[in-house]
């Protein structure tokens, strides 16, 4: 019979420590490169407005991305508790081999998605570098003049595409960890490039919201810990706790960071980031896509973020307990902003500073606004109008029936007149 292999306790120090490192590097990489793929270029008032069609077909044009409203920021935490206690439930109640095959489907199919966009952003820049050129291909789903569909694609990301089927294969057979780590990854990079949040305000009460979230999830109740333990799917990096001096044969124990701890205070780090373009921007017009102007708000933030997780990691494992990471790291990138602030005297500017995304989502949502009252009026005024032909109708059926009962008397007594005289 094999002797269970324990490790010594420097070597599990050791270990951790290497976990702890690596969790940390999976973390400030995305967050670093997702903030400024997250940048867009700075557009020059002065500059005389593209039409339609050149935009579209422009290589210099800015991928969509999602702007995050202060209404979605206040019931962000009220959804994902929502979310979290349901598969608190079905891993509870239904056999989580089962919930675990659908959610690897699901994310088997997003992870080709993700990863395929992350490939192109990174092959892209070196095939431009060397002075290739790829073509681009524009495919649009229209039906009856509306269009339904529009995507823009090249060569490379045919090739991408594969190379993501492929090892989404291989990840769904085998659960390696390692895919896992790419697929999260890429995850993180993507959504904090496409999510993007409005103001700081909303990022604040964003980041606030989810403080008291992650405290009452984890040290409130076991629904975190519990769902965190079942989930197998990529929503999380992985390190084993000993990576180095395990022998062959030997399951790995996994120390895991969520994404959720990645990519909300990633998008906090890439607004401070387009705040300061926006500074650079006011002052330098012609900004463009240049990424070399002063960085104080994304600096001050992205540190702070580091040193919330390494106070994460150090609480952690002193006291060899799961901790919220977000209870470190809300109040470290919220205070780094506004201690910045001060310190430069823009505090008004902070609060005030609306990004661009934002401007856009606000447009779009006072011009549906304004649709919809247009519609409502032109619905009631024609239902005024059908009324008030509805309403002339009856009043003419009306005169006509007076007309007929004040008419048949004298018809009748003209009738008897020549009755009695016949008589």
């Amino acid at each position: 019979m094999t002797e269970k292999f324990v490790p010594t306790p420097e070597a599990v120090e050791q270990g951790l420590y290497v976990a702890y490192a690596a969790l940390g590097a999976m973390a400030v990489v995305p967050i670093y490169f997702g903030s400024f793929a997250s940048l867009k270029k700075w557009k020059n008032p002065k500059d005389k407005k593209k039409k339609k069609g050149d935009e579209s077909d422009s290589d210099d044009e800015d991928d969509a991305s999602e702007s995050m409203s202060l209404e979605d920021a206040y019931m962000f935490p009220v959804f994902g508790s929502i979310t979290l206690f349901g598969l608190y439930l079905v891993f509870r109640y239904i056999d989580k081999a089962y919930v675990n095959y659908l959610l690897t489907a699901y994310f088997g199919v997003l992870g080709v998605m993700a990863t395929t966009q992350v490939g192109v952003n990174c092959i892209a820049p070196i095939v431009k570098l060397v002075g290739i050129k790829v073509d681009k291909w524009h495919l649009t789903l229209t039906k009856k003049k509306k269009e339904i569909y529009s995507s823009k694609f090249t060569i490379l990301h045919l090739i991408m595409m594969v190379a993501s089927v492929l090892m989404s294969g291989y990840y769904v057979a085998t659960k390696n960890w390692i895919a896992s780590n790419i697929f999260g990854i890429c995850f993180a990079l993507n959504a904090i490039q496409l999510l993007s949040l409005d103001s700081f305000k909303t990022g604040m009460i964003l980041l606030s919201g989810l403080f008291l979230y992650d405290i009452f999830w984890v040290f409130g109740t076991e629904v975190m810990v519990s769902v965190a333990k079942n989930f197998d799917a990529p929503v999380k990096v992985i390190f084993p706790r000993l990576f180095f001096g395990l022998p062959a044969g030997e399951a790995y124990q996994f120390a895991m960071l969520g994404l959720g701890d990645i990519v909300i205070p990633g998008v906090f780090v890439a607004l401070c980031l387009r705040f300061d373009q926006h500074l650079t921007g006011t002052k330098n017009p012609n900004l463009g896509r240049s990424t070399r102007f002063s960085k104080p708000y994304f600096t001050a933030c992205f540190i702070a973020y580091v040193i919330g997780l390494a106070t994460t990691m150090f609480v952690m494992h002193t006291f060899k307990a799961a901790q919220p990471a977000l209870l470190y790291l809300s109040p470290a990138c919220i205070l780094s902003v506004l201690f910045m602030g001060l310190v430069r005297g823009e505090i008004k500017e902070v609060f005030t500073y609306t990004s661009e995304d934002g401007k856009e989502a606000a447009k779009a949502k006072e011009a549906e606004e304004k649709k919809k009252n247009d519609k409502k009026e032109t619905e009631d005024n024609t239902k005024d109008v059908a009324e008030e032909k509805k309403d002339k109708k009856a009043k003419r059926e009306s005169s006509a029936s007076d007309s007929e009962q004040e008419g048949t008397p004298k018809l009748r007594k003209r009738k008897g007149g020549k009755a009695q005289k016949k008589k």
